[in-house]
């Protein structure tokens, strides 16, 4: 073998190892790029499924929190409210609201009391609403009141024999899941009621109180 033809095959065979290279480093590089690609789309793909789980949880949130900004009306029953009548210079009866839910309830201006069976209820001390007019959320368990001011002849006027409720509704003119029939007797009550008002509610009895003219 001539010297000329040995350095020609040397040059081929060191051409076909320099392209032998280049392939296997570009095969490489394919490699890893479509590795970084697969994790790019992945890591892509999961925060997708991060943000559109975390803003179900938000819309579910803000759902509940408006569910629990919604308050019903308090109901009126024979168990829930109460009637007591205080003696003296400020004599006045007393009516008391439970709240026996587990939750918070809410009350318009003052409750529709009618006497003996009387065709209308004892006007409001306030004043009739033309629009909806005073409310009072009572929580579970609370207590609302109203007071009768009875300190004069006329407004303690005579033995009461049984009295119909009304709650007052979102409305001037609406009631609210009644009427209930507390009979005295049946409770051995003493309850005198004339000529008077009752006041709206209250979150106390001694705010109550003061708004009939009887409290300090």
């Amino acid at each position: 073998m001539t010297a000329p033809r040995t350095r020609r095959r040397s040059a081929a065979y060191a051409a076909l190892a320099l392209g032998l290279a280049g392939s296997l480093a570009l095969t490489g590089c394919n490699s890893h790029s479509s590795k970084k690609s697969k994790k790019t789309s992945s890591s892509s793909s999961k925060s997708k499924k991060r943000k559109i789980i975390g803003g179900g949880a938000a819309a579910a949130g803000a759902g509940a929190g408006a569910a629990s900004r919604r308050v019903s009306p308090c109901r009126p029953s024979t168990y829930r409210v109460t009637f007591s009548q205080q003696t003296g210079p400020d004599s006045h009866v007393t009516v008391k609201f439970k709240n026996t839910t587990g939750n918070t309830c809410r009350l318009y201006n003052g409750p529709r009391l009618r006497f003996n069976n009387a065709k209308a209820p004892l006007p409001l001390l306030g004043g009739e609403p033309s629009v909806m007019g005073s409310t009072i959320d009572v929580p579970a368990k609370g207590y609302a009141y109203a007071v009768i001011p009875t300190n004069t002849p006329a407004s303690k006027g005579s033995e009461q024999k049984s009295v119909t409720i009304d709650f007052m509704g979102s409305t001037a003119s609406s009631l609210t899941h009644g009427p209930v029939t507390l009979n005295f007797a049946e409770k051995r009550l003493h309850i005198s009621v004339g000529k008077s008002k009752i006041t709206n509610w209250s979150h106390s009895v001694h705010g109550a109180e003061v708004t009939a003219g009887v409290g300090n």
